[in-house]
């Protein structure tokens, strides 16, 4: 778009200029636009491609090591070929080439969990973009924030982003947060006025700009320019809305991982050291007539294997991978996460803090009660659709013979900023669903809503904030009267009246009227009716300061509209699930405390010796006051954002974990401060949002509970292949080491290493390979969620000790046992003991696993095909491990022999003592705590 002086011009001018109107674009110019602007977004850093993360895998130190003494096993083999023209091309290069195939498979295996995770973290990014309010067709419609186009008409209100810069067509109260391009932390006041063309950015009051904030207020602008045309663009920074952060357990398993890698490293030299010594002792003796520098190759190969075998590097990649498939499971049940390391996090959650309306309730209004001249009026109908009947008494009513009744709906109907709207045959709503009731009952009485608003025109407009708990607007009416509608709370709207209109005349407002009032208000709370109080004052024609405290005072109270939200059918069974899975709900809402009480205790909230607190009763009590019975509290009414930030610092010092829920801009402080902060998708607010840890796509308490069980059935998975990696990564240098020590004392021949380089290395990559992979996406177990949330002292290998020394032990006995009964007992060659102790390593890994899917039941009592794809990993993974002593060129590559069916008897008895590892014996017992 061409750089104009959008600022300086009129906005009629601008309108022209970008060929638009208030109305918006048409879909179909919209799309024009898209192609010819392209999409509204910065340009981002050139992401890593697949081959840049497969060549990253050849970087890891081991891998360059192997990959150096492959170069040389190619030079030692091209010698040889020299004095032996008679050698195959297999049989010169076979090491080399056994060990250049397994590190590519290695570093392919690697390469599919960083690919799959990177494409995860990227699905999760599109999913926590941001979107953009914006009319279209006529018509107000949330779009993603990268489809917005010049000339399109954004609106926006506190709380929210402003998705690309545009020139103010309206501005009520509006004052943006800068300080992201200007650095200026001070809120600028906006308007729709013209400024100098000179003026800087600062000071350019008729504009808004792309990444900043409303503060307060709400504003409708048209749009200039979008991505790297908007100043924000100009500076080229970049602004990601969900970032691929280290997680906590990452972190605390990269840590672990290290510190195992050190300890790994020193034992794999000092066994290149006793190999590279038995060489030596073996020259000296003269049973060497020189020393071999293939014999060198060789043990250096096995150190360098054993390193990579042992190191559980693939550990922290496992995580990322599972946290970001397992992300994507949450958004297909409209949980958006964030932040990674919120999905482990929720497994632990110990109490939710859940908005009321619309989370734990269906957010559908309808009004269905009236109260005014000290009498109560029925309102019939369902939903949106502006159907009913006006009914007191049990008989209907004549609502146009009654003057206050038109005057309640029509404040209802005015100070309001939602929308209704037919689509074919159904009503739709924009905005606040609270709002949109009172249009419905508006129109339910025969008001046209835009004959009125063209009769009674909105001038000026004090928005509603959580703090205030009302809503005033200022209009113009007939013959240039001047009147302010107020609605909100109705013990606040009462504070702010003088008077009260009564059967058709305004009287003084007395002590008796507020106590009817109230009790009136008490008694439609009591029915579960979410109430509102409506209010008006006629104001001077010639006032042009419309702050709060000119405009609302000395108000006329009119009456009261009471609108029912009912319960969600599935958080009643969602609070059901929490209360097996030992996790508590509480619920915190600005309604009034009946209310509150009433919906708590259909949910089944409300407990015999549950409390219930006010905001009012919060502030006075003391912090130790309040702490002493946090716990108790199962409903919060008339509460702030400021007591929700108190509410989680209370719970978090009982030592709970706490998930907090929120949508307005001021919810910001506790979401952030809570361990799980969850923004509402719909009716939240960009700051809320971008605070939180996790976004509801719908609104729904039950989706909370899903998002909890999810994220127990995530780090389930995350512990079972770290049991099975862990207990399988040391046996290997355990038989070595023990090996090599004893062949130092008593003799290479004698002891000879039982394993060559390409042998382990096949162990491993079976290890980490697609049977390992397959317990990360394992179906969850049957009482994932009758069981209480974890301690979150509790590290990831908390409670698997046992288990993994057992079968740490085990398969060392088992692959020392097979290697002696054919070498030592029987007297076969040492190629046909290697081979045997080969299978048997490689399959006791491959049968442990299956005890490594739960950590209750053993394979013996678990449902064989609920995970098939780990099923046939493991079955394929067996099959390609038993062809190896058959196929020639494996022959060759891993120097195996076939064996016969005596030689399987003793592998598979042994190998099979993986499946006694019992999670019903070794699981659970606290030997050791690691955090």
């Amino acid at each position: 778009m061409k750089a104009e002086n959008w600022h300086a011009m009129p906005v009629e001018e601008v309108l022209r200029a970008l060929k638009t109107s208030p109305e918006g674009l048409r879909d179909e110019e919209a799309k024009k636009r898209l192609t010819q602007y392209g999409y509204n977004e910065l340009k981002e850093e050139k992401r890593r491609t697949a081959l840049h993360m497969f060549l990253k895998g050849f970087k890891d130190i081991f891998i360059i090591l192997l990959l150096g003494a492959t170069a040389i096993s190619i030079l030692i083999g091209y010698y040889e070929a020299l004095e032996d023209p008679s050698l195959t091309f297999v049989e010169t290069y076979a090491d080399a080439i056994a060990i250049m195939v397994i590190v590519i498979l290695v570093v392919v295996t690697g390469f599919v969990q960083e690919y799959r995770s990177e494409k995860a973290i990227e699905a999760l990014r599109k999913l926590a973009a941001p979107g953009a309010r914006v009319i279209r067709n006529g018509y107000e419609v949330k779009i993603p924030a990268r489809e917005v186009v010049p000339g399109d008409i954004v609106l926006f209100e506190a709380g929210d982003r402003v998705p690309a810069d545009g020139r103010l067509l309206e501005a009520v109260e509006l004052r943006m947060d800068e300080a992201i391009l200007t650095g200026e932390s001070t809120p600028v006041m906006k308007g729709i006025d013209p400024v100098e063309p000179d003026a800087p950015i600062s000071g350019r009051k008729s504009m808004v700009f792309m990444a900043t904030y409303a503060n307060y207020g709400r504003g409708k602008a048209v749009v200039t320019a979008t991505g790297m045309g908007t100043e924000f663009g100009r500076i080229a920074k970049l602004v990601q809305e969900a970032e691929a952060e280290e997680t906590p357990l990452q972190r605390k398993l990269d840590a672990f991982a290290k510190n195992i890698a050190k300890i790994v490293i020193i034992v794999c030299i000092v066994i290149f050291i006793l190999e590279a010594f038995e060489q030596y002792m073996e020259w000296q003796a003269g049973r060497l007539h020189e020393l071999g520098i293939k014999g060198m190759l060789d043990a250096f190969m096995v150190a360098v294997s054993l390193a990579v075998s042992a190191v559980p590097e693939g550990l922290p990649a496992i995580v990322t991978v599972t946290l970001a498939l397992g992300a994507r499971e949450f958004a297909k049940r409209n949980a958006i996460i964030r932040r990674l390391s919120s999905a482990e996090t929720l497994g632990s959650t110990t109490i939710i803090c859940s908005d009321k309306t619309g989370t734990l309730t269906k957010g559908e209004m309808t009004v269905r009660s009236l109260y005014l001249n000290d009498s109560f009026i029925e309102v019939t109908g369902v939903g949106y659709e502006p159907k009913g009947e006006f009914r007191k008494d049990g008989s209907n009513i004549d609502p146009k013979e009654d003057k206050g009744l038109e005057l309640l709906l029509r404040i209802g109907l005015l100070c309001n900023n939602a929308g209704l709207h037919q689509e074919s045959d159904k009503w739709r709503i924009t905005g606040d669903p609270t709002e949109a009731a009172l249009i419905v009952s508006a129109m339910k009485y025969g008001m046209n809503p835009k004959e009125v608003e063209s009769l009674y025109k909105r001038i000026a407009e004090v928005p509603f904030t959580s703090e205030r708990k009302r809503m005033t607007t200022i209009h113009e009416g007939p013959k240039g009267s001047r009147v302010a509608y107020m609605k909100g709370a109705p013990e606040v709207v009462l504070e702010h009246c003088s008077r009260i209109f009564r059967n058709g005349r305004e009287v003084r407002l007395t002590e008796a009227h507020k106590k009817r009032v109230l009790e009136a208000n008490d008694k439609m709370a009591e029915g579960a009716l979410r109430v509102l109080g409506m209010a008006y004052r006629r104001l001077p024609k010639d006032l042009e300061n419309f702050h709060d405290e000119l405009v609302e005072r000395d108000m006329v109270f009119v009456g009261l509209q009471g609108m029912i939200d009912p319960p969600r059918e599935e958080a009643i069974e969602a609070y059901k699930l929490c209360q097996k899975a030992g996790v508590e709900t509480v619920m915190i809402t600005g309604d009034h405390k009946l209310t509150a009480i009433a919906v708590a205790k259909e949910i089944g909230l409300m407990k015999p010796d549950s409390l219930v607190l006010t905001g009012a009763e919060l502030d006075k009590l003391s912090d130790d006051e309040f702490l002493a019975i946090v716990e108790r509290v199962a409903v919060y009414a008339r509460v702030s954002p400021e007591h929700k930030l108190r509410i989680v610092e209370a719970l978090k010092k009982k030592g709970h974990i706490v998930a907090m829920t929120g949508d307005g801009v001021n919810d910001a402080p506790a979401i952030k401060r809570a361990d799980i902060g969850i923004a509402m998708g719909i009716t939240g607010t960009d700051v809320t949002r971008e605070a939180s840890a996790m976004v509801l796509a719908d609104d729904n308490y039950a989706t909370i509970v899903r998002a909890v069980e999810r994220g127990r059935i995530i780090y389930d998975n995350i512990r079972k292949y770290a049991r099975f990696l862990l207990a399988c990564n040391f046996d290997e240098l355990l038989v070595i080491g023990t090996f090599a020590v004893l062949g130092g004392i008593f003799g290479e021949e004698m002891f000879p290493l039982p394993l060559l380089a390409p042998m382990i290395l096949w162990i491993n990559l079976v290890t980490d390979g697609a049977p390992a992979i397959a317990l990360s996406v394992d179906p969850p177990e049957e009482d994932v969620m009758d069981r209480p949330p974890r301690k979150p002292e509790e590290g990831i290998l908390y409670g698997m000790i046992s288990f993994v020394i057992a079968s740490f032990i085990l398969q060392f006995t088992g692959t020392v046992v097979t290697f002696g009964i054919e070498y030592w007992i029987q007297g076969h060659g040492l190629d046909k003991a290697r081979t045997v102790a080969f299978m048997q390593a490689a399959l006791f890994e491959l049968f442990v696993v299956w005890n490594c899917r739960s950590e209750k039941h053993s394979v013996f009592r678990m449902k064989f095909w609920n995970n098939k794809f780990f099923v046939l990993a493991d079955l394929a993974s067996i099959a390609l491990t038993m062809a190896i002593p058959y196929v020639p060129v494996f022959q060759m590559m891993f120097r195996t022999v076939p064996l016969l069916w005596d030689d399987w008897i003793v592998v598979l008895g042994t190998a099979s003592w993986g499946f006694l590892v019992l999670p019903e014996i070794f699981m659970g017992r606290k030997v050791l705590r690691w955090k």
